[in-house]
């Protein structure tokens, strides 16, 4: 198969907006940021999802943590692993270079942020901004670049807003549920992602479009 190195990793119809929304994701987790620091209780809105979610049964439970797992280190390489394989076979290099190092870079940014923060739940485990919801976003974000490259812009923005919403409610839903996070640690993780999932794509571009030149 022909492999097309021209396909862009950020389509050009979406990447104004994109933009825009990248440095509004990363001025609301800054804020967040500072909001929670320190915090071991939740806020007000965090008690009340909590509550609201006790006393699902064991089915329920057995599901999140079905979804838990695609952010678990194997469940994310499966997860990872295909859509590199995907895209290749589709012959969209940048987009699997994409897979990789987009959610990585999202998962980073979470990583770095929990000592600044130091936000904790369960006796002491770090828990502002939600790496698993952070990984959930990027991976929805990484297909919907490529799914809605031949769109307009405003369809484009709002297919990547509706699946990178469910996907990351998804993960919420369960992160909360579970126990692992406060429902508002997992807008932190969303966030993340959006700050820094399209400077990616833009970053491999550029070098591609370097190299190529």
């Amino acid at each position: 198969m022909r492999v097309d190195s021209e396909v862009r990793a950020l389509p050009a119809r979406v990447g104004p907006p994109l933009g825009v929304t990248s440095v509004l994701a990363a001025i609301t987790l800054v804020v967040l940021g500072f909001l929670f620091a320190g915090e071991s209780v939740g806020a007000a809105v965090d008690v009340g999802i909590r509550e609201d979610l006790r006393d699902l049964g064991a089915p329920w439970r057995q599901l999140a943590l079905v979804v838990d797992w695609t952010g678990e280190p194997v469940g994310a390489a499966v997860v990872l692993t295909t859509l590199v394989i995907v895209f290749l076979r589709a012959g969209n290099r940048r987009a699997a270079v994409l897979a990789v190092a987009g959610p990585a870079a999202a998962v980073a940014v979470t990583t770095g942020m929990k000592p600044l923060v130091g936000r904790t739940i369960n006796d002491g485990f770090l828990a502002f901004p939600s790496g698993h919801t952070a990984s959930a976003t990027a991976f929805a974000l990484v297909v919907m670049l490529v799914v809605v490259r031949q769109r307009s812009a405003g369809v484009g923005m709002a297919l990547i807003g509706v699946v990178t919403v469910a996907a990351a409610f998804a993960m919420a839903w369960a992160q909360v549920l579970l126990n692992a996070h406060y429902p508002t640690d997992t807008l932190g993780g969303f966030c993340a992602t959006f700050a820094v999932v399209p400077a990616v794509a833009w970053t491999i571009d550029r070098l591609a479009e370097r190299r190529t030149g």
